[in-house]
């Protein structure tokens, strides 16, 4: 999913929970910068590092591949964008340990990690809640693919068909061009080049079919490598507009509307009045529906929805003495606490590919630590 979805629509879904408009600008906010808080980011605002929470093509290209980075890469991206299903799901005939440790980080909506997000952020602060709700919708978008590099499990057979709205197929043929936008129009997309290495980046998540699981527009099939190259058919209309539901629904358990929260429930009536206009927005073809959600969720609030503004922030964080208590500061913490809490749980399935998990306490101590060294060379240059 992208700025469309992650902002605007996660804005007009904490309105339709019950959140005031300011109250949804700031859970929006926090969840599509769960898509901006990369190491680049934080090494400019000085911030714990260990909070990343996305990492951009340069430092993926730049990443070691050995034990220790590919952690830190499953870390971040089983965490935040491809949240595993089952982390204890039943050995499959013929496969190994190994292969069974990738098989496991697969991602999938409604497994138990689900739950323990939302709970997680439960009580917690708006930007607790922006960043559980980008996992969340990522679990629709992001179904069948590992936030682990692998062969095995996120290599796709090139027959991908887009199916039509008239039930038809088209082949969809991919250019390896990263910096080539991608034109729904002209049915043109970029994905990443296959590589037989085990690890390489180029076999992180959803890479070899590009960005059409960001699309929500997009009906297609694929055969997957951890499927046997079976046929599986994403239906992203269909499950974007379940993802838009179970966020409503999550968060009105978040603001104490509802006493329990339960998997595989969705806020169908609260939704029923708008449910054509959203899905028309989802079923257009175009590569983003920002004007399209900004316009809805105009008309919703009555309010304008400002765009998104990376450095909205910063300055209140770079300038105070009480860092904590600022708006990144708190996303900060919340992040941390999100990706401890995810790798802790994969840890004690037994699996060691995210490494072990970081506690507040610890990440800032070591972020003063390193903030120690920077300004120890700063002085001395």
């Amino acid at each position: 999913m992208q700025i469309d979805f992650h902002y605007y629509a996660t804005y007009s879904a904490a309105y339709l929970a019950g959140y005031s408009t300011e109250e949804a600008l700031q859970i929006a906010y926090s969840a599509f910068m769960v898509d901006q808080c990369t190491d680049t980011f934080l090494r400019k605002v000085k911030g714990p590092l260990v909070a990343a929470t996305t990492q951009i093509q340069m430092e993926l290209m730049s990443a070691n591949t050995d034990v220790i980075g590919l952690q830190n890469m499953t870390r971040i991206w089983s965490s935040f964008h491809f949240l595993p299903k089952d982390l204890y799901a039943p050995k499959r005939k013929g496969s190994t340990k190994r292969y069974m440790r990738k098989h496991r980080l697969i991602c999938g909506p409604n497994g138990e990690l689900v739950k323990d997000t939302i709970e997680l952020a439960k009580g917690s602060s708006y930007q607790a809640i922006g960043i559980a709700m980008h996992v969340l919708a990522d679990t629709w978008a992001h179904m069948y693919f590992a936030g682990t590099p692998s062969v095995a499990i996120n290599t796709v057979n090139d027959y991908i068909f887009e199916i039509m709205p008239d039930g038809s197929k088209e082949r969809i043929v991919f250019k390896h061009n990263p910096i080539a936008p991608d034109d729904a129009i002209e049915k043109k997309y970029s994905a990443s080049i296959f590589q037989s290495n085990e690890n390489s980046i180029m076999n992180l998540g959803h890479g070899q079919v590009g960005h059409l699981p960001d699309y929500s527009y997009c009906v297609y099939s694929y055969l997957p490598a951890w499927d046997g190259y079976e046929e599986i058919i994403k239906d992203n209309p269909s499950d974007y507009n379940k993802a838009f539901r179970q966020m409503v629904y999550a968060m009105k358990y978040l603001r104490g509307d509802i006493d329990k929260f339960e998997l595989d429930t969705y806020a169908y009536d609260e939704v029923a009045p708008y449910a054509d206009e959203i899905n028309e927005i989802f079923l257009k073809r175009q590569i983003l529906s920002c004007d399209d959600w900004k316009a809805f969720g105009e008309k919703l609030t009555g309010e304008e929805v400002p765009e998104f503004d990376i450095a909205k922030y910063q300055e209140e964080y770079m300038n105070s003495d009480d860092k904590d208590n600022t708006f990144l500061g708190n996303f900060f913490n919340c992040a941390i606490k999100h990706k401890s809490m995810i790798t802790k749980k994969i840890h004690d399935s037994g699996n060691p590919l995210a490494g072990k998990s970081v506690t507040l306490d610890r990440a800032k101590a070591t972020a003063e630590m390193i903030q120690d060294v920077i300004k120890v060379g700063d002085d001395n240059v």
